[in-house]
């Protein structure tokens, strides 16, 4: 069956001062009006598993008002294994701890990965290019320790690159260095980037198709430096050296580093046409759709166990067949958790399997 979260406590977290909630081995669902702390528990038990929370606030903006500290721990039960994950909150400082061992943030999703879908990431088709970089930098950050490693360090070298660039009177021969840099940490994020698409990709389309009624979906990764599927790391490294070199004279004018995998973007097409400018509503929303299973479906490639699903307030904002689509996978024995306004989202069948915590109590 794999790990599952038994039990959340949280204490002085956010609007909480002290709550406990225990979790079916299924389907959770959170009911309740709006502002009573669903998403509060969502945000907790993505700390837990990810590490990070997608609402990216301060470590004070955790702790409930008048308070002076938080926590959040969770519970987590599977295969014979008991295990505590915990984060403890000061103003300043977010410190997390793995069976009362201090570990890194880094470090959670090792134990259980969560894919979250909320509300704002049915605009993702739609965005601009840095969410969808975003979206597959996060997960990639779960899924690989090393991942996180090369995408903190390539960020760090276009922070430095771009800091001598607005210098009025550059050092031509930091600058050589910094390139040089930037052609290596880029190609070893791009080439790590590009297998993560793959994976999601060869997962997605499938998905999409079933969903749509037999639709085909079209993905695509879209480079500065040409095709990028399927090459190696030393030719995405000369790729870039030259790209960055050709680039020179425009990155001193624009004082910033203008090619590499930051400016990247993922690319789906439906029925042959850029689903960004020409999908309809439900077609964009469907990508997203697949692309939220696939995480999870690839999640579980990686790590060998299923990741916990985490809905917030989602369902309210499909239609019929896509809430249909979401009840068909969620039942697929992955642990679920859906936060909702309203009951009538759901049919009786799932409602009867789930278990129902009503937060208007």
């Amino acid at each position: 069956m794999g790990l599952r979260v038994h039990r959340l406590e949280m204490r002085d977290w956010r609007n909480f001062e002290d709550k406990t909630i225990d979790f079916a081995d299924d389907v959770t669902i959170l009911v309740g009006p709006n502002a009573v702390g669903k998403t509060n528990s969502v945000e907790a038990l993505q700390l837990l598993t990810a590490g990070a929370s997608f609402r990216r606030p301060t470590p004070g903006q955790l702790i409930r008002e008048g308070a002076e500290a938080a926590r959040i721990h969770a519970d987590l039960l599977g295969d014979g294994r008991v295990i505590d994950q915990a984060c403890d909150v000061t103003p300043r400082k977010r410190s997390f701890s793995h069976n009362g061992k201090t570990c890194k943030a880094a470090d959670m999703p090792r134990t259980l990965m969560s894919v979250l879908f909320n509300p704002d990431d049915l605009a993702l088709v739609k965005r601009g290019a840095s969410q969808r970089r975003d979206e597959i930098d996060a997960f990639g950050r779960q899924a690989s320790a090393n991942y996180g490693n090369l995408l903190a360090a390539y960020q760090r070298t276009v922070e430095q690159r771009n800091r001598l660039l607005k210098d009025p009177y550059p050092d031509l021969a930091l600058l050589d260095a910094w390139d040089a840099s930037l052609a290596v940490g880029g190609a070893a994020l791009l080439s790590a980037r590009v297998k993560l698409y793959c994976r999601l990709a060869d997962k997605m389309v499938p998905i999409y198709r079933e969903i749509a009624d037999g639709e085909e979906l079209g993905t695509a990764y879209v480079s500065a430096l040409g095709d990028v599927v399927g090459v190696d790391r030393p030719e995405l490294e000369c790729r870039l050296a030259d790209a960055i070199a050709t680039g020179r004279a425009e990155d001193l004018r624009r004082q910033q580093t203008c090619v590499g995998p930051h400016r990247d973007d993922l690319a789906f097409s439906v029925r042959g046409r850029d689903a960004r400018a020409y999908g309809s509503q439900g077609q964009q929303r469907t990508v997203v759709l697949a692309w939220k299973m696939a995480e999870v479906e690839v999640a579980h490639d990686v790590l060998g166990d299923k990741p916990l699903l985490l809905l917030d307030d989602v369902m309210s904002e499909l239609d019929g067949a896509r809430r249909g689509a979401v009840v068909g996978f969620v039942g697929q024995d992955i642990q679920t958790v859906i936060t909702t306004t309203n009951l009538g989202y759901f049919d009786e069948g799932l409602l009867a399997a789930a278990k129902v915590v009503d937060f208007g109590e």
